[in-house]
Parts: structure tokens; C-alpha cells; sequence
């Protein structure tokens, strides 16, 4: 509605004013999308050697997350402001058990209200020229009657949280670096080779370039991000709303527009770049300024930080921080226990072992190893990536009604005016 498509075999010009979705509407896509349910099961073994204590948290939303993690934040646009959704781990215990109850009632518009952070003023747009976006998508982006979801996915917890398991006895996992003639990514001294832990044979298959491993995280969490996706689909439907999935996936392009913080680089430093090249690049006008995101923080309130430098002085201190929220004093192995579903979590924190000595010491020094040689963590991306966009709107039935055959609308669509809106 309010919409036009001014060329093409399907131009089309909507007589009907656009309509802005309501706040409720707003909230139940949020809930879909990310919303808090409370403490999830932990139903793991945690007996040595059996992996449970890969867990990273005992919170729950409406999307599975790897090992709890719950990578993704999400940013909610409309015309008149720009949220971001608190993610579970950016509340305390007490505020969750409040939320949930929230949840479990069906309050969907206070909770949303309750989770979600004005960080800037609405219509926050980046441009819609190629390639911050693809043509195809150009005649109907941002459309300002039009609520907008951005999920932003931070990879370096699960990285570190991956590494702190296979990096210990009982998996030993053993990286190359792909880049560098496949030499030890800073392990070396921990290969049974050396007297260490890891199996650095490769007939053992347990070798990985940090590309492979790198992927295979990256793969992880853009999994998480189009399951908000696909649940933003099916709430939309179910609301009898339009919508559609999108690129977003510029490296730095939404990250600029809505106020992250950002720290420029040359692109010889992102690229890595021989210094013969670099210096030549230079020397030609070929090495441009890349901004690179480093967080989001509101108010002085730190959103979305990932664990890597200048977040934290070394990425000693950032893996410290990340074991830290599962075997510090209140980790969730810890004192934290008690904040989770389990009825007896003194028994789970008891049976949970201990963080190994050599896993840990392994994993600062595979992380030291590709900050100091790629001067960024991870070493493939930005820490903070989007992928794909979600854009609601309220359809007009008689676009349909003329090019499609019948059918291509559902009774949700047929009657949402009248449910939602009192029109006939």
C-alpha cells in the first residue's frame, strides 16, 4: 500500500496511502524474531570428557542458538525511531525470569517495550545504489510506512567459545594456517609432536586451516540469522502482513548508518598486503580507507561487543572474558548455576569440569597468533557482519488481485484490515 512500481510489464501504482504497522504488530514480529522465552533446558552430559560444558549461557529465545550464544542482535526501523533488541545475555537473571513470565502471558507489547533501546531516529537507511544493495531490490526498499529488521550477528563469542573445546585433551584439534605454507597457527609448541596435546598428525584428521574453521563459524551463526528470518516470514504471514527477505550484506554499509562504532583501516592492511604492494598501492592512489565495525555502544551502554580488540587491550583479555562467563565466580558453571532451569544446579556445577589449563593456554595462543599476523579478529571478516534484511509492509490486495490468479493470497492477508484495523 502507498507503493508504485513505475516500469515493466508489472508497473503498478497503489491507490491507497501506505499504512504504518502498529506497535503490536511491531511486537509480535520482534517475539518471533528474537524473543526472550526464559532459561533454556542444558539437557547435556556434563560428565568429563562428554562435552556439556561447551554451553556458553542458560538462556533461551524463540530462535536456537549454538551452545546458547545467542550471536545475533536484531535492529527494528520505522519512520519514527531505530531499536535495537536486547539480546538475553544483556539482561540479568531477575530481569529474565520477569520477561519470560512476560512470554508465558502473551504480553508481547510490553515486552517488547521491555527489551527493546532507541539508538537513533527512524528511517536510518544506508544507500540503495549497488553494491550496499542489488538492483532488484531498489524499487521497493525502504518504503517509509514500512517497519524494518536488520539482524547483526557478532562471531568472535562463539569462535573463542569453539576453540576453548577443541583445543582441549579430549578433542585436540590441531590449526594451520592456510596463508602461511599450512605452518602451526601458534600451536606448535602444544603439538604431541612437542610434547603436547594436540594431535597434530594429520592422518588423524584432526588438522584445520583457520579458514576452514572460520567458515565453519561463520556458517553456524548466518544459520541463526535466517532463522529470525524465516520466523519474521512465518509471524508476517500469520499476521496477514507482506514482506520480504533481502541482501544486506555490505561489509561496513549499515554498520555506518545506524552509528556503530567504526575504526578506518587502509586496504592493504585489511588485505594484508606484502609491504612492496602496499607501499606501491600508495604510492598510485590504490589503497582507500576501509571502515571496519568494532561495536555498538548507546549512551555509554555497550550493545553488541565483540570479544577482540579495542574492545580489550589483547585477545588474551578476550578469551579470559569469555571463559570467564562460564567458569568465573558467577559462570554458569559456577556461581551462575542457580540462574537456569535446572532443579538441581548445584549437582551440574559440581559434575561441570574445570576449563583445561592447556585448552585454555592454546586458545590465546592461536587467537594472539591471527590478530598479530592478520591485525583483525577473526581473520576472514569483520567481527560484526549483516546478511540479509527483512522489510514488512502492508500488502495491496488489488496488485494482486491483478496479476496473480487466485489463491496467491491467503484469508490472513483477505481479512487483516478488518482484524487489525477495523476497515472494511
Amino acid at each position: 500500500m502507498g507503493m508504485s512500481m513505475d516500469s515493466g510489464p508489472m508497473a503498478y501504482t497503489s491507490r491507497h496511502a501506505g499504512l504504518r504497522l502498529t506497535e503490536e504488530e511491531e511486537a509480535l514480529l520482534a517475539f518471533a524474531a528474537a524473543g526472550i522465552t526464559g532459561f533454556a533446558l542444558g539437557d547435556l552430559n556434563y560428565s568429563d570428557g562428554q562435552g556439556g560444558t561447551i554451553l556458553a549461557s542458560t538462556l533461551g529465545r524463540t530462535i536456537p542458538s549454538g551452545d546458547a550464544i545467542h550471536t545475533c542482535g536484531l535492529i527494528v526501523i520505522n519512520a519514527e525511531a531505530t531499536y535495537y533488541l536486547r539480546r538475553p545475555q544483556d539482561f540479568t537473571a531477575d530481569e529474565i525470569t520477569e520477561l519470560a513470565q512476560l512470554s508465558a502471558k502473551g504480553d508481547y507489547l510490553k515486552l517488547y517495550r521491555r527489551c527493546r533501546i532507541n539508538i537513533g531516529q527512524g528511517g536510518m537507511y544506508p544507500p540503495t545504489h549497488p553494491f550496499v544493495n542489488i538492483n532488484c531490490n531498489q524499487w521497493a526498499l525502504y518504503d517509509p510506512a514500512a517497519t524494518y529488521f536488520l539482524p547483526v550477528a557478532d562471531y568472535t563469542c562463539m569462535y573463542i567459545n569453539a576453540l576453548l573445546e577443541i583445543f582441549n585433551e579430549h578433542n585436540g584439534a590441531f590449526i594451520v594456517d592456510e596463508r602461511a605454507w599450512f605452518r602451526p597457527a601458534g600451536v606448535l609448541r602444544y603439538a604431541r609432536s612437542r610434547g603436547g596435546h594436540l594431535q597434530s598428525d594429520p592422518k588423524a584428521e584432526r588438522t584445520l586451516t583457520i579458514q576452514q574453521l572460520e567458515s565453519m563459524v561463520t556458517e553456524f551463526v548466518s544459520t541463526e540469522m535466517g532463522m529470525m528470518i524465516q520466523n519474521l516470514m512465518l509471524m508476517a504471514q500469520a499476521l496477514g502482513l507482506g514482506g520480504f527477505p533481502h541482501w544486506a550484506a555490505h561489509p561496513y554499509g549499515w554498520f555506518k548508518t545506524l552509528g556503530f562504532q567504526m575504526q578506518p583501516v587502509r586496504a592493504s592492511w585489511f588485505l594484508k598486503m606484502p609491504a612492496p604492494l602496499s607501499w606501491l598501492a600508495g604510492i598510485f592512489g590504490k589503497d582507500p580507507t576501509i571502515p571496519m565495525v568494532t561495536g555498538l555502544t548507546c549512551h555509554d551502554v555497550p550493545l553488541m561487543i565483540p570479544f577482540c580488540p579495542p574492545n580489550y587491550p589483547t585477545m588474551e583479555a578476550a578469551v579470559l572474558a569469555v571463559a570467564d562467563k562460564k567458569w568465573g565466580s558467577q559462570g554458569i558453571f559456577r556461581g551462575g548455576a542457580k540462574h537456569s532451569s535446572w532443579k538441581e544446579p548445584e549437582k551440574i556445577a559440581s559434575a561441570a569440569q574445570s576449563l583445561s589449563p592447556a585448552a585454555l593456554d592454546a586458545t590465546i595462543a592461536y587467537c594472539e597468533y591471527v590478530y598479530r599476523r592478520y591485525r583483525r579478529f577473526p581473520a576472514y571478516q569483520m567481527p560484526l557482519r549483516t546478511l540479509l534484511g527483512f522489510q514488512v509492509n502492508h500488502p495491496d490486495l488489488e496488485f494482486y488481485d491483478r496479476f496473480y490468479p487466485p489463491g496467491a493470497l491467503g484469508e490472513s492477508q483477505r481479512d487483516h484490515m478488518k482484524k487489525w484495523h477495523g476497515a472494511a
